[in-house]
């Protein structure tokens, strides 16, 4: 149902922003279903991992309710990751704590980064935020140095709006 083929890799490096729009409408589809978030979080990483070329890791950190200022693993597609990640540290806790996304081609280059996977090289981090607070984080990570782009990173950000907009965090 949901696979990338290689006609798919090569719409995506023609034209990405086209790409990330019909995405965003599969996932809307796909969300649609349920508003369960634990459901829609799980099912969001599935779907990026598996739509989208060259990835080592796709899911989410959520705001601790049990530890303020820090981020709890959950639902994700890759290697086993870092359980919880205090604000401002690494690329996860950084697009948190200033709730801005973060776009990073080189992961040794960000003073901090937190290597859950050694392979990550690249990564994206958007943060989900729901009237002013913050929700989580989603992440992406490749294991290509600059595998990602500004055109990328607005993608995910249109992901993670039709995520929460399907989902019961809002």
């Amino acid at each position: 149902m949901f696979e990338l083929d290689p006609s798919q890799i090569e719409e995506y490096s023609r034209n990405k922003p086209e790409y990330y729009r019909q995405l965003a409408l599969q996932l809307e589809s796909l969300l649609g279903e349920d508003s369960n978030m634990v459901t829609n979080m799980a099912q969001t990483s599935a779907f990026i991992f598996q739509m989208l070329p060259d990835l080592n890791w796709a899911g989410f950190y959520l705001a601790n309710p049990e530890k303020s200022n820090s981020l709890i693993l959950g639902p994700y597609q890759g290697k086993v990751a870092c359980v919880h990640i205090p604000f401002g540290r690494g690329v996860c806790g950084t697009a948190a704590q200033i709730q801005e996304t973060q776009l990073v081609e080189d992961v040794e280059q960000f003073e901090g980064h937190i290597a859950c996977d050694a392979a990550s090289q690249s990564e994206v981090v958007v943060p989900l935020v729901v009237d002013g607070e913050l929700k989580g984080v989603l992440d992406i990570d490749s294991p290509k140095k600059e595998r990602f782009d500004t055109e990328d990173a607005a993608g995910f950000e249109l992901l993670a709006d039709v995520f929460l907009k399907s989902s019961s965090l809002i």
